[in-house]
């Protein structure tokens, strides 16, 4: 923990700063926090699946595709409560500790998740029914805009440094395999009970697995250990204007401008491919419905090796590198595979799918250690809560909205490619110009975090190279004290 006698950065770096991480506990926090994530995207999952059911039981009034309009704008009306969710959450997480607050946002998903369930029909109780789906939305969207930046931050914060891209991949693999398991649900429960009992009664279920994913969840984030980085943030005892929105906008507005860029080419080519593609599939080519869908299940699947290779590989040549590989790729073969999309055959569709997804997992897979290291302890929470969902909002929310209108103006197939590729250039400028290299190093306003003792003596052998932010950090408080004369 962080010595009483000075601010860190203020003082010589000591034997007792550095922090000594406890394996097992961050393998525990990686699991507990991945939880959470993997019931955002569960809900994302079968809410997809259920669209046109949902649009039939709660907008009657409406008929074909305005029900499914309906339907995804109830959907979608969530990401519009996120940033304030996230601006809430984020505050109290950087002055209240990252632990109860995630615990909070979890229970609080979960119920919302199962009330969905427990909604009776249009036809049970008319228009009371779509506003308390619309209700129900809006607690989701609130609640989840704390979730992922508080994953991000508890896991960054709780990894030795040399081990933080792998395990923070973690994080992502419950992206996935919440979704996978939301969308594999409905497919099952689909095929078993028949489309007139879905339409009954069937629909109901994957909303009330809720339940039990937010009990487990709960539990294993209640046990948890606040953050160590966290705790040496309290010991320097520096609260004063810690959840401040002044404090963050003026101090660290450049971290927060390259943390928008990143979220921003990162969403817009994650929600493009694995949210639009399956109407893609449909829509534009011809496919069938189950066709396009299974497809990106299976891609998804596979997806999950890549993402943790991705994390494992930044710890060892840098998580910039991964990146603009990955940016570079998307550049070079986005086109190439929407030709194999679009050729009709299912293999080469299958591996011009898989292309885009191993890219994007080159860099899914490091986001979560990347983005918390751009900021520092007392507002990383809040910060990145603004940061991943003001981004998250306005470009990869509305990405399949505006591809789709994209397509419908210019005709052409090929406009999700051009799409991609633009983000990416926009990625590669952010990432080559703008982000500093922190793969293996300590994040910003944290002392160094090993995995074993014997790494502390390297550590103090280059105290300048632990504490690498100190300069930075030293310019900030200088501005606050001018301030403050």
């Amino acid at each position: 923990m962080v010595s009483k006698k000075g601010k860190l950065h203020t003082k010589k770096l000591e034997k007792d700063d550095i922090i000594v991480v406890d394996t097992k506990m961050a393998k525990k926090s990686v699991i507990a926090t991945a939880v959470g994530n993997a019931m955002e995207w569960f809900d994302f999952g079968i809410y997809s699946y259920l669209a046109v059911i949902l649009g039939a039981l709660f907008f009657p009034e409406f008929s074909g595709p305005l029900q499914l309009v309906f339907s995804f704008a109830t959907f979608a009306v969530a990401f519009l409560v996120r940033p304030f969710g996230g601006l809430f959450f984020g505050m109290l997480g950087d002055r209240l500790g990252r632990k109860k607050i995630l615990a909070i946002t979890l229970i609080i998903m979960a119920i919302a998740t199962l009330a969905i369930g427990l909604i009776p029909t249009y036809d049970s109780i008319g228009i009371t029914a779509p506003i308390l789906l619309l209700t129900a939305r809006l607690v989701q969207g609130f609640s989840a805009g704390g979730e992922y930046s508080g994953a991000m931050t508890y896991i960054a914060e709780s990894t030795a440094d040399k081990k933080r891209g792998f395990l923070s991949s973690g994080l992502e693999v419950g992206t996935l395999v919440g979704y996978i398991t939301g969308a594999g649900i409905v497919t099952l429960l689909t095929f078993l009970l028949g489309s007139e009992t879905m339409h009954e009664w069937g629909w109901r279920i994957p909303f009330f697995i809720a339940a039990p994913i937010g009990i487990i969840g709960f539990y294993l984030r209640n046990n948890l250990d606040e953050t160590p980085a966290f705790e040496s943030q309290e010991e320097e005892d520096n609260q004063e204007g810690k959840a401040s929105l002044k404090n963050i906008f003026i101090h660290h507005r450049k971290s927060l401008l390259i943390g928008l860029g990143l979220v921003s080419f990162y969403n817009t080519v994650y929600y493009v491919i694995l949210t639009y593609m399956p109407s893609h599939l449909n829509a534009v080519l011809g496919y069938g419905d189950t066709k396009g869908l299974l497809l990106i299940l299976v891609v998804m699947v596979i997806m999950i090796p890549f993402v943790l290779m991705a994390g494992y590989f930044s710890d060892r040549i840098g998580n910039k590198k991964i990146i603009l590989f990955g940016l570079s790729g998307m550049i070079v073969l986005s086109i190439p595979s929407f030709i194999l999309i679009g050729s009709g055959n299912n293999w080469l569709v299958f591996f011009g799918l898989m292309i885009l997804g191993a890219l994007l997992a080159s860099f899914q897979g490091i986001m979560p250690s990347l983005l918390p290291s751009l900021f520092f302890t007392e507002v990383r929470y809040g910060s990145l809560a603004i940061t991943y969902n003001v981004a998250t909002s306005v470009f990869g929310g509305t990405a399949p909205l505006v591809v789709s209108w994209l397509i419908s103006v210019t005709m052409s197939r090929m406009v999700p490619a051009y799409y991609i590729i633009f983000a990416s250039i926009i990625g590669i400028i952010i990432v080559a110009l703008f982000v500093v290299e922190t793969s293996g190093k300590s994040l910003r306003g944290q002392p160094p975090a090993v995995e074993k003792k014997q790494e502390i003596h390297d550590v103090l052998e280059e105290p300048e190279e632990a504490l690498w932010w100190k300069d930075e950090k030293r310019e900030i408080t200088e501005r606050k004290d001018d301030e403050n004369k």
